[in-house]
């Protein structure tokens, strides 16, 4: 069976920096895949190679067996992949709802002169209608439509989060980044999304790639995790066996020795 996602020897240098070494990987579907490491182990950068944001120094990247090379980050979105950012990247100003519905109409046919000409055509509004029923499903689901109409720069940060994974979701992914997808939140929050992407993986047949540095809700959720280290690969394995990996418990806490010292 050809992986959703497949990482071949893939490298990204800066300058004279390598940020990303030689890394290798694939992601069956319906897999929860978690990426982990320390700060500055090139975690982001992957995330940004797969989407396009920036190039392949070398290497390749196919997604269903069809490389990615070359593509721009709108045709990666195209085709299948979407994703959340470390840093939230939201329409600030609008509300929860216009921003979930400007990504819902990816999926609408007509064309600008039918908003002009055909607004009471029978076409026209039916799509419409589907785009605020697809809107309202998106928030409900991520717990959001009781702060529909608040403004997304006044939502709590946490909610913030489930935004713009409810706007990822909007484009009907087939592969789905999270990218600290629970940076901000309380323990009780993280339990709750941790069982919310578990249910979106489900609902939506989604194979999910995370980011995450709370180790809980990593260990409790994914199937299987990739350890990076100052950008090359360290481990890889079930959860329980990357909490007994040496390598990986020395790259967090630092040698036996030095973490009695």
């Amino acid at each position: 069976m050809t992986a959703v996602l497949s990482l071949k020897n893939v490298t990204k240098k800066f300058g004279g920096l390598t940020a990303v070494g030689d890394v290798s990987f694939e992601i069956e579907k319906g897999e929860i895949f978690g990426l982990i490491g320390p700060n500055g182990a090139g975690k982001t950068t992957i995330f940004n190679l797969i989407t396009a944001v920036y190039s392949l120094t070398e290497g390749e990247i196919l997604f269903h067996g069809n490389s990615l090379i070359g593509k721009q980050p709108y045709q990666i979105a195209d085709c299948g992949i979407t994703r959340t950012f470390q840093n939230i990247r939201l329409f600030k100003k609008l509300s929860a709802y216009e921003n979930v519905l400007i990504a819902c109409h990816k999926l609408a046919n007509y064309k600008i002169i039918d908003t002009v000409f055909f607004r009471y055509g029978k076409n026209y509004q039916n799509q419409e209608r589907k785009l605020h029923e697809k809107t309202e499903s998106l928030l409900k689901l991520m717990g959001l439509w009781e702060v529909r109409d608040m403004t997304a720069a006044n939502l709590p940060y946490g909610m913030q989060r489930k935004l713009e994974i409810a706007r990822a979701l909007a484009l009907e992914p087939q592969l789905l980044l999270l990218d600290e997808p629970a940076a901000g939140m309380n323990p009780e929050e993280t339990i709750h999304l941790m069982e919310l992407i578990r249910q979106i993986r489900d609902e939506f047949d989604l194979t999910v790639l995370i980011i995450e540095h709370h180790m809980d809700l990593i260990m409790g959720l994914c199937d299987r995790i990739f350890v990076l280290n100052f950008g090359k690969a360290l481990a890889q394995g079930t959860p329980a066996e990357i909490q007994e990996d040496k390598r990986v418990v020395e790259a967090y806490l630092g040698k036996e020795d030095d973490a009695h010292a």
